[in-house]
């Protein structure tokens, strides 16, 4: 058995204890973020049955044949349209069963209680996947880490062919951008990369559009690859030409608390925490009500993932979980910056992974 089936086995045997404490029986896995984690596999149509007592059943349809044999060596796959309703048909009389309650609509689980033989009870499950994801492994943090340094390249490189500069649309950019990512092995964007220029850069999530870049704007550029099943999130803040001075007093205000969420995420710290040590800077600095987004989150297979960052986060940091720390401050009509590195927590200070400079470049 190889590296990465053992790895899946061992994930497979952390959620068995989990069921055997809520008293499940078998959790019946189809959001397909999870299935990979637990199994290898990545088709698009697939669903996984973990039990209690550590065997599991996997089941695709018939475009997957060849490649879940190679994906999933461990389990015998069923091969059936219905992947989900396959599984659950074949449970014993008087299982509790598990679903993932946030990834199955109302006729999704109308479906399933259908398909149920008689005796078997379903059971919503929230959380339990998710915990067990919070905290990764030496090759998935290896995988982001590469993602990451692909990432920074790919933006080093967009710089140095001055793809940055007055006179393009946020959208040849954006293209430009993400183009260079596929070249150094990007699967897909992490996500619609963002650029957003001059006004623009006082919405959050403005999507690239058709605004030119003008002499004297600031330019947030926030970017990420998928590669490998992994993601890649971090953000730059640059200005074209010599910005106004507010400009240059928000984004100092921006680096000076984003340097203090890196500061503060170490293991045993409160999530909470983490976000008010960047959200108190920006208060003192006069601009709180203008940072409107939390401080961070978690990334790994899902490019959004917990722990998460926030005025109402909950728990704390621990080796081994990934966290961005992006805090921002967005001024209608004048202009807005944003500052994210994507972060491993260790045993000491955090490993930062989008390794690029933060003082303002001007260009």
């Amino acid at each position: 058995m190889s590296l990465a089936d053992t790895r899946f086995e061992t994930r497979r045997r952390t959620l068995a204890s989990e069921l055997a404490a809520q008293r499940i029986d078998d959790m019946l896995l189809t959001h397909l973020t999870h299935v990979r984690y637990f199994s290898g596999f990545t088709g698009s149509n697939g669903a996984l049955m973990v039990s209690k007592d550590r065997s599991a059943a996997i089941a695709t349809d018939g475009r997957y044949t060849t490649q879940i044999a190679a994906e999933v060596p461990d389990i015998e796959a069923s091969i059936t349209r219905a992947v989900a309703t396959g599984l659950l048909s074949r449970v014993a009389e008087g299982h509790r069963v598990g679903f993932e309650a946030d990834f199955v609509s109302v006729a999704q689980l109308a479906k399933l209680e259908a398909a149920c033989p008689e005796g078997v009870t379903l059971v919503p499950i929230s959380g339990a996947v998710e915990e067990i994801r919070l905290r990764k492994d030496r090759l998935e943090l290896d995988r982001l880490a590469e993602a990451a340094s692909l990432t920074v390249q790919a933006l080093e490189q967009l710089l140095e062919a001055d793809g940055v500069r007055a006179g393009r649309t946020e959208r040849e950019i954006a293209a430009d951008l993400e183009y260079r990512m596929r070249v150094l092995g990007a699967e897909r964007p992490s996500f619609d990369t963002i650029v957003a220029s001059g006004p623009n850069s006082a919405m959050p999530h403005h999507s690239a559009g058709d605004r030119v870049l003008q002499r004297g704007d600031l330019v947030t550029i926030d970017f990420g690859m998928h590669r490998l099943g992994f993601n890649s999130d971090m953000t730059r803040t640059f200005a074209i030409g010599e910005p106004e001075e507010f400009l240059r007093e928000i984004y100092d205000a921006t680096l000076r608390a984003q340097l203090a969420g890196i500061e503060a995420a170490t293991a045993g710290q409160l999530l909470v925490d983490v976000d008010r040590a960047c959200r108190d800077i920006i208060a003192e600095a006069g601009f709180g009500e203008y940072f409107v987004h939390s401080t961070g989150h978690g990334i790994g297979l899902d490019v959004h993932e917990a722990p998460y960052a926030a005025k109402t986060g909950t728990g704390e940091l621990a080796e081994g979980m990934t966290l961005t720390i992006e805090p921002g401050i967005y001024v209608p009509g004048r202009g807005g910056v944003r500052i994210e590195d994507t972060l491993i927590i260790t045993a000491g200070a955090p490993r930062v992974i989008t390794r690029f400079p933060k003082d303002l470049i001007v260009l």
